[in-house]
């Protein structure tokens, strides 16, 4: 989003995790929902889908170079939640209103 739809925004930032963490994480979002799922599966999928969306030609999935990439592997969203507005807060203080 901050490399197309938005690149001229203040604040830009990039959320990863470990793609065990990633299917951890859609795996039990599928079992909470009712679905079944084989946790292997699902890795396998979120990898190539991670193949699928850096290699395209059209806005590839990457990190905007003044983006800050922050790395969710085993925190919870609480605490990125509070890190982004920290740093939301930090650019404001040091340049004005954020957009």
């Amino acid at each position: 989003m901050g490399t197309v739809v938005f690149p001229d925004a203040d604040v830009k930032f990039f959320l990863d995790a470990a793609v065990d963490e990633r299917a951890r994480r859609r795996h039990l979002q599928l079992v909470e929902n009712g679905k079944s799922a084989d946790p292997g599966e699902v890795k396998r999928g979120l990898e190539v889908r991670d193949r699928q969306d850096t290699m395209r030609k059209i806005a590839p999935l990457k990190p905007a170079d003044d983006s800050t990439v922050i790395d969710t592997t085993g925190t919870g969203i609480d605490v990125v939640v509070d890190k982004m507005a920290m740093i939301v807060e930090e650019r404001a203080q040091a340049s004005g209103p954020v957009r």
